[in-house]
């Protein structure tokens, strides 16, 4: 049987020329597979994870998820490994998506997955503030100044367009400077306030706070987080204890799959047994889909944190597929059958080749 088979390849850059860094249609992708599923039309098996380094967490999580309204499976592979910016000076990430047809099975396309995943990291947090943080939030405090939190501001802005004061507090003074060089432009109705490696300055009096590090230590005290003040915790052990038992609500866009991870606060407490599932107010979906409530008053202090949904990642990687699939290179995968061709005995016995004629 002749099977001639190809796959279509996006790189970044083809995503970025089709517009597909757009965070108010990101947020609508999210909140339409949020709600898909909600509504059980969505496969969403355990992630994989292969952990190289237990001290800094170097890992390749393999994501799978299938959409069945729009007929296609997917899977993200991603590698996170900290060290590399000190090592080798370089990005600390770097990730693909595989598209498959659920009527053939075949590989539709491959995707570079660094914007997507960026994307919908902040997608979340966005479609979260949504829903949890006062709508007239106005300042926003950011622990973090790398490429995630300039995410973060642009699907955050977006969400809450009243944002008009953002400060800003990293490691060293030049990540701030930085932060504020790239993102102002983008945000000219926004003032910029570098807090010199402050993080108690950026958080104190901030209606937004998000974490965004890469650290294995709390960087926020809940004594800095005022009452109404909505919380977006996007890594791993960012926050002490107090902020999640000050918060009035706690949101988790699963907590099923939170749960059982190993680092970030909630799990923490939650495996030590001081936090239990009762504790937890619900799911990011389901608020989505109208089955609990969000935020209900405005002195609540909501505890958002999102630990990653593939079926996001595959929701916005077929998204932008459509979107940029005019600019993609065909890559061949085979012309035919491996029987089909006309194979030669090779060198030794067992081995054969494409002939030459």
């Amino acid at each position: 049987m002749e099977t001639e088979l190809n796959i279509q390849y996006l790189s970044q850059e083809d995503m970025l020329r089709a517009g597909c860094f757009d965070m108010e249609r990101a947020m609508a992708v999210v909140e339409d597979v949020m709600l898909a599923y909600a509504n059980g039309r969505v496969l969403y098996p355990d992630k994989t994870v292969q952990i190289f380094d237990e001290a800094v967490q170097s890992r390749i999580n393999i994501l799978p998820a299938t959409l069945l309204d729009k007929g296609v499976c997917g899977a993200k592979w991603i590698s996170v490994f900290p060290e590399n910016p000190h090592r080798f000076g370089t990005q600390n990430q770097s990730a693909v998506v595989l598209l498959s047809s659920l009527e053939t099975g075949y590989p539709i396309a491959l995707i570079e997955a660094m914007l997507c995943s960026a994307v919908r990291t902040a997608a979340v947090s966005a479609v979260g503030a949504k829903y949890l943080a006062r709508p007239d939030s106005a300042e926003i405090g950011f622990i973090g100044a790398g490429e995630m939190a300039k995410m973060h501001l642009a699907g955050l802005k977006t969400a809450l367009p009243g944002l008009r004061v953002c400060r800003v507090s990293s490691r060293t003074e030049a990540r701030e400077q930085e932060f504020i060089r790239e993102l102002s432009p983008l945000f000219p109705d926004m003032e910029f306030i570098p807090c010199g490696g402050d993080y108690e300055k950026a958080a104190t009096g901030a209606d937004v706070i998000v974490t965004a590090i890469s650290g294995q230590a709390p960087v926020l005290h809940g004594a800095w987080c005022k009452p109404g003040a909505f919380y977006s915790h996007v890594g791993g052990w960012e926050d002490d204890d107090e902020t999640v038992f000050k918060a009035d609500k706690i949101v988790c866009d699963n907590w099923h799959h939170l749960r059982s991870r190993g680092s970030p606060t909630l799990t923490r407490l939650y495996q030590a047994g001081k936090l239990r599932d009762s504790d937890i107010h619900g799911d990011l979906p389901d608020i989505v889909a109208g089955r609990i409530p969000g935020r209900e008053k405005p002195e609540e202090f909501i505890y958002f944190n999102a630990v990653g949904l593939s079926y996001v990642d595959v929701a916005l990687g077929w998204d932008f597929y459509q979107r940029a699939k005019h600019l993609a290179r065909t890559l061949p995968l085979q012309e035919k059958g491996i029987f089909d061709h006309a194979l030669t005995p090779g060198d030794k016995p067992g081995a054969f080749r494409l002939s030459d004629t």
